[in-house]
């Protein structure tokens, strides 16, 4: 081991008393974890208003850690260490991991013949605490959409299904169906309770035209009366005069100078 991994890993087990590990002389293990965690988020989980009603999401934030595992070569801090993450967290999936080692790597190759750890430790944490606020995001937008399908159907069964014609005709034609099977099953049951004679009665009253079809069936059958006894032939011809009548009748009125 050099000295100045020697001095590093000193420096390193100073600034992580508890989170780093030394396995062998090059290779060491540093717990990471979000080092912002948004404003609401406490004891694991993040609080957010939604439609007057404030809502928990429970992302374990605290739970959202990783652990770095280390190499170092013999020509580090000139080359780039071999660099791992393990972790059993279900919420970083291996996008996740992928995205934080090649942001990791650049960081490292942009400094490169320095001592660069703790500088990768505090970029993680950064990483991490973007993952963070990206599941903090998806989790809003889910919700959101959840409440605004919850919202939509709660305004379709409100406001009801528009009306057309068609729709119209359709549910009358299930109504009068409804209806008539229902008027149906009440007079059966009302004849069950009804002697032979009385059903019979009860028929024939069923059959009767009601006071207005009487009333509008006499109507029609008084005015044809009307009509047929009141009725008389007039022959027009009788009434016509034609000019040859009217020389007649002037020929005939010719009075005397005497008279």
């Amino acid at each position: 081991m050099s000295d100045a991994l020697l001095e590093e890993f000193e420096v390193l087990e100073s600034i992580y008393p508890t989170e780093l590990q030394r396995l062998s002389q090059h290779d060491i293990e540093i717990e990471a974890e979000a080092d912002d965690i948004p404003d609401g988020a406490e004891n694991g989980k993040f609080y957010v208003l939604k439609l007057n009603q404030i809502k928990s999401i429970n992302l374990s934030l605290h739970a959202v850690q990783v652990t770095l595992c280390v190499h170092y070569t013999d020509t580090y801090p000139d080359e780039l260490p071999d660099l791992s993450l393990k972790h059993d967290d279900p919420k970083i999936d291996e996008s996740d991991v992928n995205k934080l080692l090649a942001d990791l790597r650049k960081v490292g190759e942009e400094n490169l013949g320095m001592a660069m750890t703790f500088t990768l430790v505090s970029q993680l944490r950064e990483q991490l605490s973007e993952i963070v606020r990206f599941k903090i995001e998806e989790q809003n937008r889910r919700e959101s959409e959840k409440e605004r399908l919850l919202l939509e159907e709660e305004e379709k069964r409100t406001r009801g299904t528009p009306v057309t014609i068609e729709s119209f005709k359709a549910w009358k034609a299930a109504f009068d169906k409804e209806t008539a099977l229902k008027k149906a099953q009440e007079e059966e049951e009302r004849l069950k309770n009804l002697t032979p004679k009385e059903r019979e009665e009860w028929k024939r009253s069923t059959t009767r035209l009601s006071g207005r079809q009487l009333f509008e069936r006499n109507k029609i059958v008084e005015d044809e009366t009307l009509v047929e006894e009141g009725a008389v032939s007039v022959d027009v011809s009788q009434y016509e005069r034609t000019k040859d009548d009217d020389e007649e009748q002037d020929e005939a009125l010719t009075f005397s100078d005497s008279d």
